[in-house]
């Protein structure tokens, strides 16, 4: 890993929480450090813990929330990468409390932009600032950056812009704030909701191409030559191509695929917006269906296609 930017202490304008220091915490962390922030780190993990304040003298590391904030010079940014749901709502919980008027805590999770909403309003009750960052960029982001959307009051994502110019691809591009609290959450909801589609797509398209034994197609080269000049070019081939090249026949892998939530949040929206996602939702159920969910329904159609026209049925 690459050195520190500068030792703490030395020019410290730049300061920051980071809650959740794994995969997405811990490497959007060292972009941090790397960009001249000190953070001031914190995750259940004192192994993870001890590795990222190693590795940068910028990133110091607490044994709890509660720490980390008293260690922090006001105003205060906070910025949450943890998993939705119970985890992050106590930790909203316990930061109301430790915080003071005119603070901010981002949250960087995949949650539900209704939740956001609903935090935004709470915590301006008490003075504070919230901001919704939904943030794409995977494993790859501390090399290439992340995509970051924002959502939140204008005074709130100022406090927060000059951490997303680090984190981001380029300090101009590659994040934008999208509207008002709820606003960041919910474009990356129908960010993920559009990769469900396309992740479904390339996988119908090159079962096809697998399933065509006789010509013998070499599913890692076609790959290969549609990254040059198609018009299906994109990263998601890339990762496709390079994945292929290793391992055509995927013969060790289960065809189980979970989703995150997020695909549901957005097959559900379109249906009270009325806006028809026949894609998306398509993509939903085929990872529904990887799990055995439709085997049910899938046997009753055997029976019914014999209960009609005496077709045959296929028993364990």
């Amino acid at each position: 890993m690459a050195g520190l930017t500068r030792p703490y202490g030395e020019k410290d304008t730049m300061n920051i929480a980071m809650i959740g220091l794994g995969k997405m915490g811990g490497n959007m962390a060292r972009r941090l450090a790397r960009g001249g922030a000190t953070v001031f780190g914190f995750d259940v993990s004192s192994a993870t813990r001890e590795q990222l304040s190693g590795e940068f003298a910028n990133i110091r590391t607490f044994a709890s929330v509660a720490e980390t904030v008293a260690a922090m010079p006001a105003p205060r940014v906070v910025w949450m990468m943890l998993p939705h749901g119970e985890i992050s709502e106590n930790t909203l919980s316990e930061l109301k409390t430790l915080l003071a008027e005119g603070d901010v805590i981002v949250d960087g999770a995949n949650a539900m932009y209704k939740d956001s909403q609903r935090h935004a309003a709470e915590l301006a009750a008490v003075g504070l600032k919230f901001v919704d960052a939904g943030v794409s960029g995977g494993i790859w982001g501390q090399s290439n950056g992340y995509t970051i959307m924002l959502g939140g009051s204008d005074d709130a994502v100022a406090l927060v812009k000059p951490y997303v110019a680090l984190l981001a691809p380029d300090a101009e591009r590659g994040w934008l704030h999208c509207g008002p609290a709820g606003a960041g959450h919910y474009t990356k909801m129908v960010h993920n909701g559009i990769e469900y589609g396309m992740m479904q797509a390339f996988a119908e398209g090159f079962a096809l191409l697998k399933a065509k034994e006789e010509l013998q197609l070499d599913v890692a080269e076609i790959a290969e030559v549609w990254r040059h000049g198609s018009v299906v070019r994109s990263w998601l081939l890339d990762l496709t191509a390079d994945s292929l090249a290793r391992d055509k026949e995927l013969a060790d892998l289960q065809p189980y695929v979970p989703d995150s939530g997020e695909g549901r949040w957005t097959v559900l929206e379109s249906v009270e917006l009325g806006v028809p996602t026949p894609v998306i939702a398509g993509a939903l159920y085929a990872r529904f269906a990887s799990r055995g969910n439709d085997d049910y329904g899938m046997k009753l159609l055997q029976m019914m296609r014999n209960a009609f026209g005496g077709h045959a049925i296929a028993k364990k």
